[in-house]
């Protein structure tokens, strides 16, 4: 069986940072490192967090000062002196760069493909660091075909690796956060999701848009919203005009305990959204027992397992299937269980294990390589 001894991984955050990247790149490189290729790998961190978050064993990140310019010297310096035998690659972004280290050293080149950033061709140069990859893996089937699409790649060189959820997440009670927002008796929708004005296609807008309707069918509806960004001040002035602004409630930047709560309390989780690469924050839903809802495009179709684990609808349809969720059965340990048996860590440390060994199909090509 082969072994990678050294694994460089150039990524915008993984060790310290927030939001549904950081966390995947965590949940693949600790599943990397509990296989039996069994690498040391050296986390290259393009931005530093405020907190700083603790490395696994086998692992150590650094963070350049400084802006790009210091960053690619910092991996130049750490390619030429560590000779690297896999370099990864965390995000389109930062593929040139990468793809010129793995020329450099020789190096098998990863290429991380998350969402809207992969679905149109790039750059000549983006596009040519692509190609160059030994693999190129991908959230969902809809990042899988965009790339294909522009790509000159062979098939059997790009591959779907879904997110993992957490297992913080899990079923529980989430009456005290209800009570303690005065949402007791409500039916409450829950969206989790950065508020940026360029991330709009998450569709906050549409939920508060069905609202109104949802309201005249009979329902006391509460919307939850959780996170931060830019767009906050634009989606409070839209609930005011709609005149359901006490309905509307910003919970803002939340802790993994709260968010664990939100999702408990929660009666539906609704993210109607038309670009995401593949959206955690359903897994995260529905492994707290909570159903969730998102609209039959990109990604989402991936995380809701084509209907099957969650609710698939179109834009027209979203106000009529909020409500029949609303009357539907729930079984929250059930729905719990069916997302760990497709999305759970021990599924995704195996289909990790399984790309990352299409690096060496034959283990003499590996005996072959110089150490």
């Amino acid at each position: 069986m082969p072994v990678v001894r050294r694994c460089l991984c150039l990524v915008a955050d993984a060790f310290a940072g927030k939001g549904g990247i950081a966390q995947y790149n965590r949940d693949f490189l600790r599943s990397l490192a509990k296989t039996e290729i069994s690498p040391s790998i050296v986390v290259l961190a393009r931005h530093a967090a405020a907190e700083k978050m603790a490395t696994p064993f086998k692992f150590a990140q650094r963070v350049p000062r400084g802006g790009r310019v210091a960053y690619a010297i910092s991996a130049l310096w750490l390619t030429l002196r560590w000779r690297p035998q896999v370099l990864y690659c965390g995000h389109l972004n930062l593929a040139p760069l990468a793809a010129f280290l793995a020329w450099a050293s020789r190096a098998k080149l990863v290429v991380q493909m998350h969402g809207i950033e992969a679905w149109q061709c790039p750059g000549a140069l983006h596009q040519l660091a692509v190609e160059a990859a030994d693999l190129v893996l991908c959230v969902s089937r809809y990042t899988r075909a965009s790339i294909l699409s522009w790509a000159a790649l062979s098939p059997e060189r790009v591959c779907v690796l879904p997110n993992t959820v957490d297992e913080n997440f899990t079923p529980g009670d989430g009456s005290v956060l209800r009570s303690e927002l005065g949402l007791a008796g409500k039916r409450i929708i829950l969206t989790v999701g950065r508020m940026d004005h360029r991330e709009r296609y998450k569709g906050h807008d549409r939920v508060s848009a069905a609202i109104p309707r949802l309201v005249g069918q009979g329902h006391d509806v509460a919307y939850v919203v959780v996170g931060e960004g830019d767009d906050r001040e634009r989606l409070a002035a839209l609930a005011e005009a709609a005149g359901i602004a006490e309905r509307v409630i910003f919970l803002g930047p939340v802790t993994l305990e709260q968010l664990r709560d939100a999702y408990r309390m929660a009666d539906l989780f609704v993210m109607p959204s038309t670009g995401e690469g593949f959206g955690i924050a359903y897994l995260e839903a529905m492994a707290c027992g909570t159903p969730a809802l998102g609209l039959q495009a990109a990604g989402a179709v991936d995380a809701l397992a084509d209907g099957d684990l969650g609710t698939l609808t179109s834009e027209h349809e979203l106000p009529a299937a909020i409500s029949d969720n609303f009357v539907k059965p729930k079984s929250p340990s059930a729905l719990a269980e069916a997302v760990r048996r497709r999305f759970g860590p021990a599924v995704f440390a195996a289909n990790v294990r399984n790309a990352m060994l299409r690096l060496y199909p034959r283990q003499s090509e590996w005996m072959q390589r110089p150490r």
